[in-house]
């Protein structure tokens, strides 16, 4: 959601009039636009002259200037009243104010705190009744109550229906991580195989992303492993390129895949353009669904070929069978009578859900998906479930058919909704019987697998930082670990990594790089390529100077309880100079340094104010745990630099030359064979290319001899 926010005039009165634009995108082809005119007046609370967009009317209050005598007096003095139920009250007197403004229409409200931050995102049937339940918070669960508490403002978004709350609801949720929804934090999106429709000769390829290639588009299968097994079995069996268009102009001779019968070489006329349309036909069957139809014609044209003693054609054909027979076999569980699902099940224990989510298309498994969504242990399974859902498909289209382990509280308003988002009916069931209970149950055998080795893993990790803390001396175990690390070749591309860890595992979504920028070979000024000590000390202080400005509180979640840098007495040295400077003096710090002979299962580990460094025994867990880690972050560290390092591969000394753009680049290339020859040719040989005028051909010149 794009909100903009302009203060236009004042009124006789005192009064602030403030125009707010919202713009959301809730879904493929369903977007919002609404404006709204808030009046800040003295009573605190607005009154909304409302301007309908494409669906959506808001009500909105920002901020609150109270008089002397008002009860909410105490929630903007600064006074810091620690008794939760003095809190609680003051939370439900800001919630009871603003319900005297809330529309009694569908909608959505948000909950914000005194910095702005949204602390919860609800829909309701209707705004009113529902936000007049927190004006009693003792009728609330234990986190709700909580929330009540810190709420200072509201925010109210109406909407035409239930089901676009519901939609609405989901995208807020998605985009401002509210700390009292149940959330699901997992945001990859899935593999599909592309089959491309812009080329005379399709391309069958992995894709993920949006799809704006002209094509066709078979999943969303749960792994890059599942995409990679089926884009094999459609090279064995129908021969299809796998090139890029580039690399398909430019072939001379049949490449390898070729040889290995993985590919007609269509690049080099092995194939008519007729015969390679019906493969790419034959392919565009098997993944809609007819491959038993595709198997049994290859039967008839092996026998056939068999008859006419083509024996070699004949056991092509047998290959490409077998090929098809090998993807039939890993679908052990199928329903035919399932074109498009999504079986769904969850299982509860320990205050923890595990969400399954198996896919099904034209009528073959897709695979699956385990998500721990975040919740409280107050939350049943039935809600969760139906929050999940609504977060799940705020990004991913719905099939037709969602089968359920649980009833939803609100099924048909779901339904509803993810009709509404797929743009057709989506049907959504909990089947009691038969082979579709069948699927649900296999779902659901999985999430309490997965759920049980979770919570052996969770176990495990949290007795590994209770020893880390032991170790290092810590008053508790640590939730967030931080690890650095710095990568470069002589000091080229430096890249600066750090890795995050929990009690959860590690948090990748919480990786950052670094640029190195400090360093004189950038230009200008700096320190020497290839000081690390310099380059730990950029990085580090980069990463807190900005925490200390976006999160200077720390409640954020954002900051670590323990640094581990990877290096010895020096970087220690370096990370501890840093955080003196930043005036940051409550955080551990440790450096890991590998053993004698850079030895990596004798790891020394110093700590500031601590004369000789640990050395722990060579088959202590912790220990290993630390090695992870430290492993972790140079993985990350040098995979960010080779990243780097194949980009600036790719550039040429052509890119940088005003005026020459990719056409012309490859005409020059095309006339002179190499960059180097471009720089060493004369101007009247540049101006013979095609393209290329008199006065881009003197600026070509000048640019590789500046001194004429």
């Amino acid at each position: 959601m794009a909100i903009s926010l302009n203060e236009s005039e004042t009124g006789d009165k005192g009064e602030v009039f403030r125009d707010v634009h919202f713009t959301t995108d809730t879904g493929r082809g369903f977007s919002t636009e609404l404006s709204t005119r808030i009046v800040d007046s003295s009573s605190g609370f607005g009154t909304i002259a409302e301007h309908p967009g494409n669906g959506f009317t808001s009500q909105v209050h920002l901020g609150r200037k109270l008089s002397e005598n008002s009860s909410l007096q105490a929630a903007d003095n600064g006074n810091d009243d620690t008794n939760p139920s003095d809190s609680r009250k003051r939370g439900a007197a800001v919630i009871e104010a603003h319900l005297k403004t809330a529309p009694s229409t569908p909608g959505v409200y948000r909950m914000l705190n005194a910095r702005g931050d949204v602390l919860y995102v609800g829909k309701a049937k209707n705004l009113s009744k529902r936000v007049s339940a927190y004006t009693k918070p003792e009728r609330q669960s234990v986190r709700i109550r909580r929330m009540i508490s810190e709420t200072e403002s509201m925010e109210f978004v109406k909407t035409h229906t239930e089901a676009e709350a519901l939609l609405l609801e989901s995208n807020l949720i998605k985009r401002y991580a509210p700390r009292y929804n149940i959330l699901l934090r997992d945001d990859k999106s899935f593999p599909h195989i592309l089959l491309t429709g812009d080329h005379e000769f399709p391309q069958v390829l992995k894709h993920r992303g949006a799809q704006k290639r002209k094509g066709d588009y078979f999943g969303p299968f749960a792994s890059v492993w599942a995409v990679n097994e089926t884009l094999t079995v459609l090279q064995r069996a129908f021969l299809l390129r796998s090139c890029s268009d580039s690399i398909f102009a430019n072939r001379s001779r049949p490449c390898l895949l070729h040889q290995i019968k993985r590919c007609s070489a269509p690049c080099v006329d092995r194939i008519s353009k007729e015969d390679y349309a019906q493969l790419v036909a034959q392919a565009h069957q098997f993944l809609s669904g007819g491959s038993s139809e595709i198997q049994r014609h290859f039967s008839e044209l092996m026998q056939e070929a068999s008859d006419a003693l083509e024996f070699e054609v004949a056991a092509q054909y047998r290959d490409r069978i077998r090929a098809l027979t090998r993807v039939q076999a890993r679908q052990d569980i199928n329903v035919a009578s399932l074109n498009e699902a999504d079986v769904i099940a969850a299982h509860q224990a320990g205050g923890s859900t595990c969400v399954q989510v198996f896919f099904f298309r034209t009528g073959a498994n897709y695979g699956n998906r385990s998500y721990f969504p975040t919740q409280t242990r107050d939350e049943d399974v039935e809600t969760v479930l139906e929050a999940f859902i609504g977060q799940f498909y705020a990004k991913a289209l719905p099939p037709k058919t969602i089968l359920l382990s649980h009833d939803l509280p609100n099924r048909d308003l779901v339904a509803e909704a993810l009709s509404v988002r797929g743009e057709r009916k989506v049907t959504v069931l909990t089947p009691r019987r038969g082979e579709k209970r069948h699927l649900v149950d296999h779902a659901l055998d999985n999430a309490r697998a997965a759920h049980a080795r979770r919570l052996a893993e969770s176990s495990s990790q949290r007795k590994l930082l209770n020893g880390l803390a032991d170790l290092l001396g810590m008053e508790a175990a640590p939730e967030r670990i931080e690890v650095y690390d710095n990568s470069h070749v002589s000091g080229a591309r430096a890249v600066g990594a750090m890795i995050v860890a929990g009690p959860e595992g590690l948090i990748k979504n919480a990786y950052r790089k670094f640029n190195i920028k400090g360093a004189a070979n950038n230009g200008g000024d700096g320190f020497s390529p290839g000081d690390d000590y310099a380059m730990m000390r950029e990085v580090l202080t980069r990463r807190f100077s900005r925490a200390l400005k976006e999160d200077p509180d720390r409640a954020g979640g954002q900051w670590p309880d323990l640094l581990l840098i990877d290096g010895g007495k020096g970087q220690l040295g370096v990370a501890l100079e840093v955080m003196e400077e930043l005036g940051i003096d409550d955080l551990t710090i440790a450096a890991v340094a590998k053993g004698v002979e850079r030895n990596a299962g004798r790891e020394k580990i110093f700590l500031p104010e601590r004369d000789r460094p640990l050395e722990p025994p060579a088959r202590d867990p912790v220990l290993y745990f630390i090695q992870r880690l430290r492993d972790e972050a140079h993985r990350f560290a040098i995979g960010s630099h080779r990243q780097k390092r194949s980009g600036a591969i790719k550039r040429s000394i052509l890119d940088d030359i005003p005026g020459v753009g990719a056409g012309r680049k490859r005409a020059l290339l095309h006339h002179f064979g190499s960059p180097q020859a471009v720089a060493q040719a004369g101007r009247a040989d540049l101006k013979a290319v095609d393209g290329i005028s008199q006065g881009l051909a003197d600026k070509i010149y000048d640019w590789f001899h500046p001194d004429g």
